[in-house]
């Protein structure tokens, strides 16, 4: 089975070399650019990489002319700020040499500077697994902005688990709060597009329980004060899109 490695990413030079290497193992590896203006280009082409550039306004569509740009039986979705350490290339090689599914979730190991945070990750603000490793045809993106939904074609098989993608989600809490802003901004001119954007009562309510999943149930008291703010973005996302969405429509438009 051939194995076509995917990076979806915007002047990411600083990330990317790394991020490349780390995907040597595949068979092909495809790099989409959208609207880059960095050295970007030239690094993917040197790691030996194809190159699609253009511009896209949509998180959706862009993914999806990536996966349409790949050859290979099989795809490996993976983020600049994302590397695929040695053990877990073994674990992918093996789960598509043999799996009759459509697609597998990864797990992943998400970091703030330096320090590997496990709980806590809820909501839209983060994950600790992704359906990234899918057969060709199996995986299509919605049009939309941020964390745009997905419509599959076949079975779920095992997560792969005994080893995880390093994910550097965030320098420190300023840039995990840009994040925050940056990410709400998206959400809050999907909801404009689609004419809904909720009510204050329920994005409060969902405030509320976000906080408590990522807290309580995903169990981000054991990271202390790192779980603590994890909590309030991921209970933040939905509540700050709603405001900057009912309050400053014609900025988000």
């Amino acid at each position: 089975m051939r194995l076509s490695a995917l990076l979806v990413a915007r002047n990411e030079a600083a990330r990317l070399e790394g991020c490349l290497a780390s995907l040597a193992f595949a068979d092909e590896i495809v790099v989409v650019l959208d609207r880059s203006t960095d050295a970007s280009a030239q690094i993917a082409q040197a790691a030996g990489a194809r190159v699609v550039e253009g511009e896209w306004a949509l998180e959706g569509p862009r993914r999806n002319a990536g996966i349409a740009a790949c050859s290979g039986d099989w795809v490996l979705e993976v983020d600049a700020d994302e590397t695929v350490p040695p053990e877990l290339a073994s674990l992918i090689r093996a789960t598509i040499a043999d799996s009759a599914h459509g697609f597998h979730r990864v797990a992943i190991d998400n970091y703030i500077g330096g320090r590997l945070v496990r709980h806590g990750w809820a909501g839209s603000f983060g994950t600790t697994a992704k359906p990234i490793l899918f057969r060709r045809g199996a995986k299509h993106w919605r049009a939309q902005r941020v964390h745009p939904s997905l419509d599959w074609n076949g079975t779920e098989g095992a997560k792969i688990e005994a080893a995880a993608i390093r994910h550097d989600v965030d320098r420190d809490i300023s840039d995990m709060l840009r994040r925050l802003d940056r990410y709400s901004s998206l959400r809050a001119a999907d909801l404009l597009e689609s004419g809904d954007i909720g009510t204050l009562p329920g994005n409060l309510r969902r405030f509320f329980s976000r906080f408590f999943k990522a807290l309580v149930t995903r169990g981000g008291y054991r990271e202390g004060g790192w779980g603590l703010l994890l909590a309030f973005c991921a209970g933040l996302f939905p509540l700050l899109s709603h405001l900057k969405a009912r309050l400053e429509p014609e900025r988000h438009r």
